[in-house]
């Protein structure tokens, strides 16, 4: 598979925006999963991106994430 050539365009944030509905818990969750992708640089998904923020925005788009936010 060919990686990410497209930026900050992708993933798209409309489409992040269907898993999680808010632009920052979409952070958060990113930001979290990216540091345990960078300590254990193991992923659960077949990434285009090479960086971990980016891994961790395929994982959520994939629904491959699961977060509970505190109301």
């Amino acid at each position: 598979m060919s990686k990410n050539k497209e930026g900050l365009r992708y993933p798209s944030i409309d489409e992040l925006l269907h898993s999680i509905d808010s632009k920052y818990k979409l952070a958060y969750a990113a930001a979290l999963r990216a540091k345990i992708i960078r300590e254990t640089e193991e992923t659960s998904v077949e990434a285009k991106c090479d960086k971990p923020v980016g891994i961790a925005l395929e994982e959520i788009m994939a629904g491959k994430i699961d977060i509970e936010f505190e109301k």
